[in-house]
């Protein structure tokens, strides 16, 4: 131990010398600096930037880096709407969290009361809640919900009748019991009577304009011969036998224009024949007249009728032709004597008149039909002067209304596109006929034998129904080879049947073979569109056309 004890030194300082640096090194000192100077003109940053499209970052940044500011060029021409941050075309919007319950109850409490809480603000950090909508009223009932107890208001609970027992046959009511204080019968104020009144007288009250007093011109100076017979006799000495009732054995297709009837100052828009002879041709004209002239002899212009303000969209005579009825633009439907030109009668139910036409029975030739713009056909009586039926049941307006199956049953056709027959005098209709291939058709013409329909489809054909029994598609028989689209033109058959006429929007007259539906012939006769044709019933070849050019022309 004491060898050990005397190993180590005798001063301290041995114990801590092996710790202190060499001499050597502290003798040192560096003469060259090779590293250049760099001074920095900018602070240091620490911050890493990131992108502020970035949606997902690969590190955990800090709080000062995801609140700095964005760096970089900023555009000077954006508006602070603009440049402020959006994740939506509007603006930004916050996810926020709110149960279907209580969003239900304010919704039914804004609706019930007028008021709700304000959804923009936070209700857990504000005292006192803000409202939306009656502020006063939410404030006076302590923001009360539907759901939260309140006072009872009149009309909450209303209590009903006794319903009764089921013995008691009159006395019981049931379910169905009225409530106590139920008013029956609703009746209108004073003041509100009046204004109603004054609707009322102001509606049914004529515009003066409309008490225009119907008037005719006759414009031949011989209205009657040495017999006393006035134009409306069917004359003897024509080539060809007017009275008879069998048409001509054979007919064939005219081919020259031999004559041209004019006077009216715009477009015609329909013709008629005389019944039976056809030795008068009646046109509506789009100048609001009605023109009679002669078929045979001079051709003169015999009588004009002026009554309407508008243009004059159809007529039909009667059985005799003493009488015709004038359908026009101007709302009106208006019955005149052929002969004196004095109007017998005036009809309107404020809608616009697209046909009519006189039921063919002799027992009910005060009947007659209309076909109107709000859907319906109704039937006149020129006795009463007042609508005896109506027929309902089309969804546009009526166009065509003829006469089937020896009067008893009506065809009509629509803006609907579709065909219904109807049972005289009963307004439910008996046969309808809808495709979703058809097309509106704005013209139908009854056969001379009476047993088929033609139709102007307005997709540029002529479709053939049956008008016996089975109203049906004759599919065999449609006639093509013409342009019809958006015009309501005529069709017209020759007195034998063996020919279909039709006018063209080129103002062609198209003929057709009828048991081959070939297309015969197309004769230019207008400038504009050929909007009627009528083959003279006692003739072999003559045909009568007008056009929305004024003009109505003889062909043979």
């Amino acid at each position: 131990m004491d060898a050990i004890t005397s190993y180590s030194g005798d001063s301290e300082d041995d114990d801590t010398l092996h710790l202190q640096p060499l001499q050597a090194f502290q003798e040192l000192k560096s003469v060259v600096n090779s590293a250049p100077t760099v001074t920095s003109k900018k602070e240091l940053t620490t911050v890493n930037p990131i992108d502020p499209a970035t949606k997902e970052i690969q590190y955990n940044p800090k709080y000062e880096a995801l609140a700095a500011p964005i760096v970089g060029p900023t555009n000077p021409f954006l508006t602070k709407l603009q440049a402020a941050p959006k994740n939506s075309l509007t603006g930004y919007v916050e996810p926020a969290d709110m149960s279907h319950f209580q969003f239900e109850v304010q919704r039914r409490t804004f609706h019930s009361y007028g008021y709700a809480l304000d959804p923009s603000v936070d209700a857990n950090n504000t005292v006192e809640p803000k409202y939306i909508g009656e502020v006063e009223r939410a404030e006076a009932s302590n923001g009360l919900t539907v759901f939260e107890s309140s006072k009872s208001r009149p009309g909450d609970k209303r209590k009903r009748l006794a319903r009764g027992t089921a013995d008691d046959v009159e006395g019981f009511r049931g379910p169905w019991a009225a409530f106590e204080d139920e008013e029956k019968i609703a009746k209108p104020s004073e003041e509100e009577q009046a204004v109603l009144d004054e609707q009322f007288e102001a509606k049914t009250k004529v515009p003066k304009k409309e008490e225009k007093e119907e008037k005719s011109t006759l414009h031949i100076k011989d209205p009657y011969d040495y017999q006393g017979r006035s134009f409306l006799h069917i004359p003897q000495d024509a080539d060809v036998d007017l009275r008879s009732e069998d048409p001509p054995a054979k007919c064939f297709l005219p081919k020259k224009h031999i004559h041209t009837w004019t006077g009216h100052t715009k477009g015609v828009a329909a013709i008629r024949l005389f019944p039976q002879s056809g030795h008068l041709l009646l046109s509506c004209g789009m100048d609001s007249k009605l023109k009679l002239w002669e078929v045979y002899h001079d051709r003169r212009c015999i009588r004009t009728y002026l009554g309407h303000r508008q243009a004059v969209r159809d007529a039909c005579f009667n059985n005799t032709g003493s009488q015709f009825l004038s359908a026009g633009f101007d709302r009106f439907v208006k019955l005149w004597d052929t002969e004196t030109g004095e109007c017998l009668g005036r009809y309107t139910s404020r809608k616009v008149a697209y046909c009519v036409k006189f039921n063919p029975d002799e027992d009910k030739q005060h009947l007659f039909v209309v076909g109107q713009a709000d859907k319906k056909l109704v039937t006149w009586d020129t006795r009463s002067g007042e609508i005896v039926q109506e027929y309902d049941r089309h969804l546009g307006a009526v166009n065509t209304a003829t006469f089937i199956d020896e009067n008893r049953r009506i065809v009509t056709t629509s803006d609907d596109k579709t065909i219904r027959v109807w049972e005289w005098d009963i307004p439910v209709d008996s046969k309808y006929i809808a495709d979703p291939s058809m097309h509106s058709m704005p013209s139908v013409t009854l056969s001379p034998n009476g047993k088929w329909l033609a139709c102007q489809s307005m997709d540029n054909k002529i479709m053939v129904y049956g008008a016996l029994n089975k109203m049906r598609e004759h599919r065999r028989k449609t006639f093509k080879g013409h342009i019809v689209a958006g015009y309501a033109c005529q069709i017209g058959f020759s007195p034998d049947g063996s020919y279909v006429i039709s006018g063209e929007s080129d103002g062609r007259l198209c003929i057709w073979d009828w048991k081959t539906t070939r297309l015969f012939s197309k004769i230019k006769a207008h400038d504009q569109v050929c909007i009627g044709c009528q083959w003279l019933p006692h003739e072999t070849s003559k045909v009568i056309t007008c056009s929305w050019d004024g003009l109505i022309k003889l062909w043979d």
